[in-house]
């Protein structure tokens, strides 16, 4: 097999079927049929057996997904999901008891957050925040009872970014279970694998599907960790389907050449942006005035897919904003072809109080902006028209 990466998200598949066709065919069925009443009842008694039962379980087509995110993360298996919010949820479910205590990153997801406050301390599950801005503290929250340290890098919707190797080898030293969220950056500009990571998550519906059009998630890492991972998603059936898993397969195929192009047209706009006189300013990993530059460019092929800037005039001056758009889509999405424009504060991060989106730099006027790969000087012309007065 090829050794480049890009060649792998083209070219790893499965043997072709008796009709040799070139690309992978769809495999749409819930169940597998046995030749005899011996091999049904081995493939029930065998966890391990490597046999397709029912589609709950496993199914060819995911499986492919799945072979190729681990091949480009650099990994050995992974498990799928119908969402990138059942791949963390699984996570958390498969490796945290009664008792146990999580460290995050206090940068992350608005759902993710509402899971580590509302829902694990219902099954006495403890967690605990820090900054990303301030790694150095994550020594101190360690407990006998730390089980896991998860973080998104970059951040949503921040773009903070955490030194993946540093961290790890605290991780390593107390026996914690380091988990990233690699959404923002995808194999295609970050492999946090080789970098420390035990495990590495994606929502699939962003950068890896790119167009907007199915939802998935996928967990990747050693396959002593994904077997129980397998376990629950067999067990409590949050699987993915096979379609969009096919949908998802041949979307890897172009995801090398999105995310240059994504890359290139989001360092364009976020270096035109700086200095504009409506923002207080622009936050991009690939921007020498990001805070953590350096550590962007030592573990990132290239800056990524997001921009993000400060409004001068708060929520009315993000609201003017938005609503004076006329090419870019307002959506609760990100990593589609098409850019895509949003208010963190009032939207996915709206259930945080104002003192926790301060803490993790979401302001009111904020706006994350989804650089698409539409020419970059259309998507410049509608941000500044766009723009308030000032």
């Amino acid at each position: 097999m090829a050794e480049h990466r890009e060649t792998q998200a083209i070219r790893l598949q499965m043997k072709r079927t008796g009709e040799k066709e070139h690309s992978t065919p769809l495999y749409l069925t819930s169940s597998f049929v046995y030749d005899t009443a011996e091999d049904m009842a081995a493939a029930f008694s065998n966890d391990e057996l490597d046999v397709n039962i029912y589609s709950r379980f496993s199914n060819p087509t995911v499986d492919e997904f799945i072979a190729k995110i681990a091949a480009l993360e650099n990994t050995e298996d992974g498990i799928a999901t119908g969402t990138g919010m059942a791949a963390i949820f699984a996570t958390f479910m498969t490796f945290l008891s009664k008792g146990d205590h999580i460290i995050s990153a206090s940068a992350v997801f608005g759902s993710t957050h509402t899971i580590l406050t509302k829902y694990l301390p219902k099954w006495g599950i403890e967690a605990s925040y820090f900054n990303m801005a301030s790694p150095e503290s994550i020594a101190s929250l360690i407990r006998p009872n730390t089980k896991m340290l998860y973080v998104e890098t970059p951040s949503n919707p921040g773009l903070d970014i955490l030194d993946i190797e540093a961290v790890s080898e605290i991780c390593k030293k107390y026996d914690i279970l380091f988990v990233v969220d690699n959404c923002f950056a995808t194999p295609a500009v970050q492999q946090p694998i080789p970098l420390g990571a035990d495990l590495v998550l994606h929502s699939a519906t962003k950068f890896i599907d790119g167009q907007g059009r199915v939802l998935g998630g996928v967990v990747v890492g050693r396959k002593e960790l994904i077997h129980p991972l397998y376990l629950f998603v067999r067990n409590t059936g949050p699987s993915m389907s096979p379609f969009n898993a096919w949908v998802l397969s041949k979307s890897l195929e172009t995801l090398y050449l999105r995310m240059d192009r994504h890359a290139e047209n989001a360092m364009r706009i976020a270096s035109a942006l700086q200095g504009h006189s409506a923002i207080n300013g622009v936050k991009y990993p690939f921007l020498p005035t990001h805070p953590q530059y350096d550590i962007a460019r030592k573990q990132m092929r290239n800056g990524g897919g997001i921009v993000t800037f400060e409004l001068k005039g708060g929520v009315d001056a993000g609201r003017h904003f938005l609503n004076n758009l006329k090419m870019l889509s307002m959506t609760n999405n990100l990593g589609d072809s098409r850019s895509i424009a949003s208010h963190p504060a009032s939207t996915t991060h709206s259930k945080l109080s104002d003192a926790e989106r301060a803490e993790v730099g979401i302001t009111p006027g904020l706006i994350r902006i989804s650089i698409g790969l539409e020419h970059p000087d259309d998507i410049l012309q509608d941000i500044l028209q766009a723009m308030p007065v000032k």
